[in-house]
């Protein structure tokens, strides 16, 4: 690897493409441009610059007496590609486990005790109407204003819509408040009265357009593709899937095949990110500065920015203020996981699913608890369990000033009440996570079109992660992959073929 210096390194290296962020985003994107130079038989050097002495951002599996312990993501969503297709490429197809049949349906906490989901709700369209029709989540009362769903006209405008006002006008308030609301919110985080339909479940806009009622929809569905709705059960689990090893398998094979020819730089953090020359609109930087805040620099003809998009509008704010201003409009929430392991014994729920989520409506602290060791199996040792409790989010960020022994105090009684845990728990750890989880409000699609639109003037910057077109894992790495992409072609003048795009569009 040439020298970092303050001007870009002469024509005749190979281009240099830096990727700023090490968490599974960046990852994906270095591994990507290493693919696409293996795949060309073209050099070019890559450098991933990450602040934090460790790879992978919120994946963390630890192992701590006989339990494996998952502090970011425990499992991804296989009916997205790229997390999948990723995992072969990198060899780890036979490592992929799904979650456990036994226990491939979620609980809703409804009155103090926990309560089955209704069998074939994939989140709020019902395919099967026997099960939602006997569910206690529902009144009588709920469950008529649920089947009048049918005689709801559908919605001619195309303008945005929050979540609640959708399930409001749609299926009803009781569904909304005990059933959408704490499925939605162990996925985002987020107050469904901000949260955007058509940026995060834009299926449910397409059900309504193309059928005019979402029970419609999911019936006819069932009936044309049985076996990928029979299993639903509010958060279809059988379409999740886990490594073997853990979740911090999958960040280590990308280190791994990114250093074979490329550079990691860990415990560096980037300052800036600037034009190596004067830029305007008619002539963008072909080369970028980035500054580190020992003072050093690294010079790139082409950067990815796959951090947060607060972080990254601090990087580029001196020069770019218009896009920096946009990219702070997105705004984030924070939380915390209590990662608790129990003996089987100390527990008086059979735990006999996923996972519990919990309505706002209960007054309870707690947003879900996954129960990692009935999903994925050889995360505890025999008669145990492992609990992944949430808390904080856009619901409750007053939860988040308590102290890490006061969290775990909190979450422990509340666990006592709801699942019957008693007595001190053979391990446990608390992993904060600030402003991680960016919050898709209304109008985020046109938010991020802006976005796109400035960014468009810096052919040779590129912005990745989980701000902008999914929060997902299989997203994050499509939005890495993509970026790679991107850069590849502007620093080869755009001649790559279609053959070697491979996983990016």
């Amino acid at each position: 690897m040439t020298a970092p210096s303050e001007t870009p390194a002469p024509t005749s290296r190979p281009p240099r493409i830096a990727v700023v962020g090490g968490g599974i985003t960046g990852l994906a994107a270095a591994h990507r441009i290493v693919e696409l130079a293996t795949e060309s038989n073209r050099p070019v050097e890559v450098t991933l610059i990450e602040a934090s002495q460790r790879l992978g951002g919120v994946f963390g599996t630890r192992r701590i007496g006989g339990y494996t312990i998952e502090t970011g993501a425990d499992s991804f969503i296989t009916d997205k590609p790229w997390a999948v297709d990723l995992c072969r490429r990198l060899g780890l197809e036979s490592s992929l486990i799904g979650v456990d049949p036994e226990y491939r349906r979620a609980l809703i906490l409804y009155r103090g005790r926990p309560v089955p989901a209704p069998e074939g709700l994939n989140l709020m369209a019902p395919s099967r109407l026997g099960p939602i029709l006997r569910t206690p989540l529902l009144s009588p009362l709920g469950k008529a204003r649920l089947g009048l769903e049918w005689l709801v006209p559908r919605r001619r405008s195309r303008e945005d819509e929050s979540l609640a006002s959708f399930v409001r006008r749609r299926l009803g308030r009781q569904m909304l408040d005990r059933i959408v609301q704490p499925m939605i919110g162990g996925i985002y985080t987020a107050d469904p009265e901000k949260l955007s339909l058509s940026a995060t479940l834009p299926r449910f806009v397409e059900m309504e357009r193309e059928h005019g009622s979402l029970t419609r929809a999911a019936l006819r569905n069932r009936r044309s593709r049985p076996s990928q709705t029979e299993d639903a059960s509010g958060a279809r689990y059988g379409m999740f899937a886990s490594l073997a090893e853990g979740m911090s398998q999958l960040p280590g094979a990308l280190a791994e095949r990114i250093r074979s020819t490329g550079e990691i730089r860990l415990g560096h953090a980037v300052t800036t990110v600037e034009p190596a020359e004067r830029v305007s609109d008619r002539s963008p930087s072909k080369s970028f500065r980035i500054r580190l805040a020992d003072d050093s620099q690294v010079a790139a003809d082409a950067v990815i920015l796959a951090v947060p998009a607060y972080r990254a509008a601090d990087l580029i704010d001196a020069w770019e203020g218009q896009l920096a201003e946009a990219l702070r409009e997105i705004e984030y929430a924070s939380s915390a996981i209590v990662v608790t392991g129990h003996r089987l014994a100390d527990i008086g729920h059979p735990l006999d699913a996923a996972g519990l989520v919990v309505p706002y409506i209960e007054g309870r602290s707690l947003l879900a608890v996954s129960f990692l060791s009935r999903k994925f199996a050889g995360r505890a040792p025999e008669g145990c369990v492992v609990l992944r409790t949430f808390v904080g989010g856009a619901m409750h960020p007053e939860v988040l000033e308590r102290s890490d022994d006061e969290l775990t105090s909190l979450v422990l009684s509340e666990l006592g009440e709801i699942l019957g845990v008693t007595g001190r728990p053979d391990v446990s750890t608390v992993v904060r996570y600030h402003r991680a989880m960016p919050q898709y409000h209304v109008g985020h699609q046109a938010r991020v079109a802006a976005i796109d639109r400035i960014a468009s003037r810096h052919p040779r910057l590129a912005l990745a992660g989980n701000a902008y077109h999914g929060v997902g894992l299989p997203d994050c790495i499509h939005s890495g992959q993509s970026a790679a992409v991107r850069m590849w072609e502007a620093v080869h003048n755009g001649d790559l073929t279609e053959a070697m795009r491979g996983p990016a569009p």
